[in-house]
């Protein structure tokens, strides 16, 4: 019961979840991580969901950057040239 009542005066779920989102993003207020944490500290789904994102964020940053874009001009060129003739049709 107590849970319940703090879980809704420090930060509802929904808020919590886009938070963890911004802090992916390194976009977070030092505010806006206190309350976070705060959330995490009393709240067992997000503090899984956290851990959960946690992992997810380092599978596609090690897929990410292993592989490197190398796109050269002719492809460009390509590919506008195939958008192009879609267009009109």
């Amino acid at each position: 019961m107590i849970r319940k009542i703090l879980h809704m005066l420090f930060l509802p779920c929904s808020e919590a979840t886009l938070l963890m989102e911004k802090r992916n993003a390194h976009s977070i207020s030092a505010q806006e991580n206190r309350k976070l944490n705060r959330h995490l500290m009393i709240c067992k789904w997000c503090k899984m969901y956290n851990e959960k994102l946690a992992v997810l964020d380092k599978i596609f940053e090690k897929t990410f950057s292993e592989k490197e874009a190398k796109i050269n001009e002719s492809e460009i060129q390509d590919f506008k040239n195939k958008m192009f003739d879609k267009l009109n049709f």
